[in-house]
C-alpha cells in the first residue's frame, strides 16, 4: 500500500499540472491575446517610434501593455497617455532655436542636465500618474551604483521617464527611493521582458540600434512604416514568422520589429 501510495502522489501532480497547462491553453485559445509593444532606446532616433505606432493603428494593431527604455520611455508614455499626436506635432513643429532653449549645458552633473526638458514636456502633457494612464504602462532605468535593471511602474510618468532617459555622462542622474537611476538602455534596451511580465501574450519589439550592431538571428525581416497602400498589410508583415512567409530584407534605416 505504502508502495502504491508513493507513486499515486507524483501521478496526481502530473495530471494536475497537465490539466492547468490545457486550461492556459485553452483561454489563451478562446480570448483576444494581450499585445505589448516594447520600445527599444536609441537617442535621436526614438522620434521613428510615432511613425511605428501610427502605422500599427491604422493596421488595427493596438496595445494593451507599452514599455519603453530611454527614448522609448517618452514616446510609449505619450502613447499610453493618448497623447501621441500630441506628441507628434510637438515634435515636428520645434525649430532648431527652440530645441537649443532646451538644454542647459552645465559642467557638472552631465553635460546636459535635462531638467528645462523635462519641465517642458511635464508643462505640455498631463501627468496623471502610471496607475491612471489608459494602457499598463512601465519604463526601465538603470540603478547606477549595481547596475541593476529597476522597472518604473507607478508613480509620477514624467519623473519615471526622466529617470530612463538619464544617459550618463549627458543627463543627470535621478533619485527615485534613494537610489541614483540612470538610463536604461545599459540593461535592457528593447525591454520585451517588462513586457512579458505585464501579462502580454505576444511582444511587438521595435529595435532602433539593429543596424548598429549588425543583425539579429531572431529579427525575421523589416516593417515598412511609410505611408501608402502597403500599409494595409503590415500586420501581415509583422506576423510573418508564425507562418513561414519570409521576404528578403533590405537595408535600411528604419526600426526593426519583431514578434514573440
Amino acid at each position: 500500500m505504502g508502495t502504491h501510495s508513493r507513486k499515486f502522489v507524483p501521478c496526481m501532480l502530473c495530471g494536475t499540472l497537465c490539466h492547468r497547462q490545457q486550461q492556459s491553453h485553452i483561454e489563451l485559445s478562446t480570448r483576444r491575446p494581450r499585445i505589448g509593444l516594447a520600445l527599444g532606446s536609441g537617442s535621436a532616433r526614438g522620434w521613428a517610434h510615432v511613425g511605428v505606432i501610427k502605422a500599427l493603428e491604422r493596421a488595427g494593431v493596438s496595445a494593451e501593455i507599452v514599455c519603453g527604455t530611454s527614448i522609448g520611455a517618452l514616446v510609449g508614455a505619450a502613447y499610453a497617455a493618448g497623447d501621441i499626436e500630441r506628441l507628434d506635432e510637438w515634435v515636428r513643429g520645434l525649430s532648431w532655436q527652440q530645441v537649443m532653449g532646451l538644454m542647459d549645458v552645465r559642467l557638472s552633473g552631465g553635460l546636459i542636465r535635462g531638467s528645462l526638458l523635462v519641465e517642458f514636456f511635464r508643462s505640455r502633457f498631463a501627468d496623471k500618474g502610471i496607475e491612471h494612464l489608459g494602457k499598463s504602462f512601465a519604463c526601465v532605468a538603470t540603478e547606477l551604483t549595481s547596475g541593476r535593471e529597476v522597472w518604473l511602474q507607478s508613480g509620477s510618468v514624467v519623473d519615471a521617464v526622466r529617470a530612463s532617459i538619464a544617459i550618463p555622462g549627458l543627463l543627470a542622474p535621478v533619485v527615485h527611493e534613494e537610489r541614483l537611476l540612470v538610463d536604461g538602455g545599459l540593461v535592457n534596451p528593447v525591454p520585451v521582458s517588462l513586457c512579458r511580465a505585464l501579462g502580454a501574450d505576444v511582444v511587438i519589439g521595435v529595435d532602433l540600434n539593429w543596424d548598429l550592431i549588425g543583425r539579429r538571428k531572431q529579427v525575421p525581416e523589416v516593417v515598412k512604416t511609410e505611408a501608402g497602400p502597403a500599409d494595409n498589410g503590415i500586420l501581415e508583415s509583422i506576423f510573418a514568422k508564425f507562418r513561414g512567409h519570409d521576404r528578403p530584407g533590405r537595408k535600411s534605416r528604419t526600426p526593426r520589429c519583431w514578434t514573440c
